[in-house]
């Protein structure tokens, strides 16, 4: 119950974001090929972005 109250950091809302991106690249992937290829390069990108997030969180 706690955890209905408590805000998500930028790291979760980032690593959500990523596993999503993930789960629609694999159901289009059986679709349109394109469109999953963006899909994928979109959570390319995330996975940078939470790189960065955790090497400065580390620092």
């Amino acid at each position: 119950m706690l955890k209905l109250f408590k805000k998500k950091s930028e790291l979760e809302k980032l690593r959500e974001k990523h596993r999503i991106k993930l789960e629609e690249a694999f159901r289009l992937s059986k679709i349109n090929r394109q469109q999953s290829d963006q899909c994928y390069a979109d959570a390319d990108e995330l996975t940078k972005a939470i790189m960065l997030l955790e090497k400065s969180k580390k620092a």
